[in-house]
Formats: structure tokens, C-alpha cells, sequence
């Protein structure tokens, strides 16, 4: 069972940047995938980044070309940098980690743009 604990969220005007954190239990080599989700009120789960243990990167395309994905193995830290951000980018942004053993999910930071 991996443990995430996201951080970076905030209150950010639209066309700002934020920078998301999420501090992983395991080393991202021990992981099959890691990314970032986010949900807005009264809709899904959506995926935002996504990155395997073999390198491939998917970006929802909402947020390609705004939104870079990054990890720090030394401190098992998974970044979203987040630039021009829309009020649409509005919601809580869960960390997504995946082993052989599951799937398993942080408790989420929020994100609001304001207009």
C-alpha cells in the first residue's frame, strides 16, 4: 500500500501558476505508474498526468501544453506544474499511485481559479 500526501494547492487567478506536490511512501522505480487526477463538484474523477514506469506520459488534452508533469526519485516526490491556469482547472487534485499490490490515492489538495 503506498501513502501520498499532496500539497501546493491554493487560491490562484486565472492565467497564474501553481506547483503540486505529492510526497510518496516508495521510490517511483517501485511503482508502475504514478499520476494526477482531479475532480470538480458534481463530476468524475478525471485523469489530468499520468506516467509509467516505463516512461510514457499522458496528458488529458485540456491541460497539454499547460500543465508538465515531473518526479524527484531522491525524495519520491511527483510535481505538477501548473501554468495559464483556467477557472475550468478548478478542483481537488489527488496524487494516483499504482503497484503490483493496487491502486492507491492521496487525500487530495484543492485548486480554485478565480476569474
Amino acid at each position: 500500500q503506498v501513502q501520498s500526501v499532496e500539497s501546493g494547492g491554493g487560491l490562484v487567478q486565472a492565467g497564474g501558476s501553481l506547483r503540486l506536490a505529492c510526497a510518496a511512501s516508495v521510490s517511483f522505480s517501485r511503482t508502475t505508474g504514478m499520476g494526477w487526477y482531479r475532480q470538480a463538484p458534481g463530476k468524475q474523477r478525471e485523469l489530468v498526468a499520468d506516467v509509467t514506469s516505463g516512461g510514457k506520459i499522458n496528458y488529458a488534452d485540456s491541460v497539454k501544453g499547460r500543465f508538465t508533469i515531473s518526479r524527484d526519485n531522491a525524495k519520491n516526490t511527483m510535481y505538477l506544474q501548473m501554468n495559464s491556469l483556467k477557472v475550468e482547472d478548478t478542483g481537488v487534485y489527488y496524487c494516483n499511485a499504482r503497484t503490483i499490490i493496487g491502486t492507491s490515492w492521496g487525500q487530495g489538495t484543492q485548486v480554485t481559479v478565480s476569474s
